[in-house]
């Protein structure tokens, strides 16, 4: 994980500049590069050699506040093969499933490599992380942009296969298994065999219908321990002076997440206990 993320700007940096009105270039510095906006035009060796939260005059005299871009910005910037997981989804997965510094992580759907991006941060280069696509031309685009975020091939850390999980998984005592796509219950059965006691499946979805399934199969595997399903939304607010109010516009629902924790083997969870109808008394 070569990718600078502190210090003065160099040629190769990928930086965000920032107008005024907030619209955000992206632009990957060359010693003889120009920027051109029909507000003027930025060389490039205005920028190198500059600390990040420098400010830059285009040849229009309008100015841009130049930083590298952070990995929300990038993942919802990049090309796309196929949606990509809100970076409110994919920190709530870090977070949730506790993918720590070190893991070993199967990512099955990649998408377009915004998950997986997120994953390899929370490894580190210690841990490794595994994705597994369906279809080779989202893998090629998951490549590019993976590549592209980190500098270059992470091929000490990050293994992609295009193929089946179900058909082509050959680990085994992972700690975390991750699934986005439209049936992750077929791929419960596997997880369970890849997953290290203690370990977590964690599963992204769109509709009630397949968080409903989901859960249900998790559930009567008898495998793991009880699931939990639940979703992030997401609200800006604006703050100017005694002016505080919530935005106008949110990040509502993009998706479900299911988790469960992989049980020893051998050892079934306890039987879950209902409160009876027509009773608010627990038993």
């Amino acid at each position: 994980m070569g990718f600078r993320r502190h210090g003065p700007f160099q040629a190769g940096d990928q930086v965000q500049l920032t107008d005024p009105k907030n619209k955000r270039h992206t632009i990957t510095l060359k010693e003889d590069g120009v920027f051109h906006t029909h507000k003027g035009a930025i060389p490039h060796a205005d920028l190198i050699g500059q600390p990040e939260g420098s400010v830059v005059r285009s040849s229009g005299g309008t100015q841009y506040l130049a930083f590298r871009h952070l990995l929300q910005d990038y993942t919802l910037a990049m090309p796309r093969g196929a949606a990509v997981i809100y970076p409110k989804d994919a920190s709530m997965i870090v977070g949730m499933a506790d993918v720590f510094p070190g893991a070993r992580v199967i990512e099955a759907g990649v998408g377009s490599g915004a998950l997986t991006c997120f994953l390899l941060r929370a490894v580190g280069p210690e841990g490794h992380v595994t994705s597994y696509e369906r279809r080779q031309e989202f893998a090629d685009v998951a490549r590019k942009n993976v590549e592209k975020f980190y500098g270059g091939p992470m091929d000490d850390t990050w293994r992609l296969v295009v193929g089946d999980l179900v058909a082509s998984i050959d680990e085994l005592d992972v700690d975390r298994v991750i699934l986005d796509m439209l049936a992750p219950w077929e791929c419960v059965d596997a997880a369970a065999k890849a997953l290290t006691p203690g370990g977590v499946i964690c599963c992204y979805v769109a509709t009630t219908t397949q968080m409903s399934k989901t859960v249900e199969v998790i559930r009567d595997h008898g495998s793991f321990t009880e699931p939990q399903a639940w979703e992030t939304l997401l609200r800006d607010w604006h703050v100017e002076g005694l002016a505080v109010r919530p935005d106008h516009r949110m990040i509502g629902h993009t998706g479900f997440l299911v988790s469960a924790r992989r049980m020893a083997d051998g050892v079934a969870p306890p039987p879950r206990r209902r409160r009876p109808k027509g009773t608010t008394e627990e038993l």
